[in-house]
């Protein structure tokens, strides 16, 4: 389970992240700041797995407080969650070693994503084997490569798919029912998507035997 610290300065908006981050498998809400101060003393108590950072404190900027945390050697993950469109501010999330950047006002969907990626990351940094491109490009937010698209079968999309194999990895195990819920498309196209992998070798496959037939379960590899 990975922890994370929901930092807004507005009370009702940071209680809507909380609940967001709370219905997505595999996170949990360990506390909520609404200052940059607070921010910091909760990292410091907490040591969250992830923030989710306003950039618009009372006290400080997110980006300082993004800045004080890498001075002090903290490599927590981060997002930046916040109204800022300005380029400069997106360039300083960059600098500061942020993992992603969100602009308010967004859906569950688009932060469930988000947090998705995050923990694909992790998961690709934590494994004990070599790395391919794919997964170099997962790493630093790349989309695939034309040419690679084109070895998706016709009607999978390269992006889509970063996203299906994000669910897997992040639930350790689904069925296809369960992953078009984590990712927001249908029953059918999941399934189509986990086959391709399984026959690539990057998901595995149980048979979960029941009543009926048995169901397809797919995990991480």
């Amino acid at each position: 389970m990975r922890e994370v610290l929901v930092v807004d300065d507005d009370f009702m908006v940071a209680d809507i992240h909380r609940r967001f981050v709370d219905r997505v498998d595999g996170f949990h809400t360990v506390d909520v700041a609404h200052t940059g101060g607070a921010a910091l003393e909760a990292a410091h108590q907490r040591r969250p797995d992830l923030i989710l950072l306003d950039v618009y404190l009372p006290d400080m900027t997110g980006l300082q407080v993004l800045q004080t945390l890498r001075a002090e050697g903290d490599a927590v993950g981060v997002i930046m969650i916040t109204a800022a469109r300005e380029l400069d501010t997106v360039g300083g999330a960059l600098d500061g070693g942020a993992a992603d950047y969100l602009i308010k006002p967004f859906e569950f969907d688009q932060l469930r994503t988000k947090l998705a990626s995050f923990a694909a990351r992790c998961d690709a940094l934590g494994t004990d084997h070599g790395v391919d491109q794919s997964v170099v490009d997962t790493l630093f937010g790349r989309s695939p490569a034309s040419g690679e698209q084109a070895q998706m079968p016709k009607g999978l999309g390269g992006e889509t798919g970063a996203l299906v194999l994000g669910a897997v990895q992040t639930a350790g195990e689904v069925s296809a029912a369960e992953c078009a819920e984590l990712v927001g498309i249908s029953r059918v196209s999941a399934r189509r998507y986990l086959e391709h992998f399984l026959s690539t070798g990057a998901v595995g496959l149980r048979l979960q035997y029941g009543a009926g037939r048995p169901e397809r379960r797919y995990h991480a590899r």
